[in-house]
């Protein structure tokens, strides 16, 4: 018994004696010891490392967690950066859109020599997503959509809504690949006049099979071959010939 108390409790009888009071029956205590041994032995060795693993996953969650905080909070900073941007883009389009809608009107009457047309929004409840119809009546024609008009007419609806756009925002620089090619040379010669518009404005670089539009241009270049395989490129300022002339 005693080497028991002292390899178990590592304590001496005297010191069990005077420090602990035997309070219950002997059996009873018995029971309790093989219970709680027995329980100790189903927990297993206590492991040592835990505590230094602990800290290893408790910094890699908290890790974790701060970075998932951040993913978060750019997530919000970017949702709400969206919808600024949204609310620029709605303004800036619808504005933009009326101004390029009142002058497409000018501009298309100018070209067709009268008539009327409009642009409409085919979901003006969703700018963001919204299309746009054109609707044009050239002189003796009912409004209807540009779909229904002949090649010709397209083409000079499509002319008339792009002069609109650059009355609109100006570039210094513009190239039309043959855009008047299906016109015949009465709206040729209205497109090549209404090109008089951009004088020191807008420098137009025109692709054309039309001898019509060549008349309004300032320089014409060609190119030609002499040779078989040999292109050259050849130029006339136009302005330098009238004053000869």
């Amino acid at each position: 018994m005693l080497s028991i108390l002292s390899s178990d409790y590592e304590m001496t009888f005297e010191h069990a004696k005077n420090n602990y009071v035997l309070d219950i029956e002997p059996d009873e205590a018995r029971e309790k010891v093989n219970n709680y041994r027995a329980n100790i032995k189903r927990i297993g060795m206590v492991n040592l490392e835990s505590i230094e693993e602990y800290e290893k996953v408790n910094t890699r969650y908290e890790f974790l967690t701060k970075q998932r905080d951040d993913l978060l909070s750019a997530e919000d900073t970017l949702l709400e950066i969206m919808n600024e941007m949204d609310a620029v883009m709605k303004e800036e389009f619808a504005n933009t859109f009326e101004k390029i809608r009142e002058e497409f009107k000018t501009v298309f009457k100018e070209l067709f020599n009268g008539g009327s047309a409009d642009l409409k929004l085919t979901n003006p409840e969703d700018i963001l997503t919204t299309g746009v119809d054109i609707v044009a009546s050239p002189p003796g024609k009912k409004l209807t959509t540009i779909s229904l008009l002949s090649g010709g007419e397209k083409t000079l609806t499509a002319i008339s809504l792009l002069f609109a756009i650059l009355n609109v925002r100006t570039v210094p620089f513009c190239l039309f690949d043959e855009v008047e090619a299906a016109l015949d040379e009465a709206n040729v010669q209205q497109f090549g006049k209404y090109l008089d518009h951009y004088k020191n404005k807008t420098q137009f670089l025109i692709i054309t099979h039309k001898k019509k539009t060549m008349e309004y241009a300032n320089t014409l270049y060609g190119i030609t071959m002499q040779e078989s395989g040999v292109s050259k490129l050849v130029s006339v300022k136009l302005q330098d010939v009238n004053e000869i002339m």
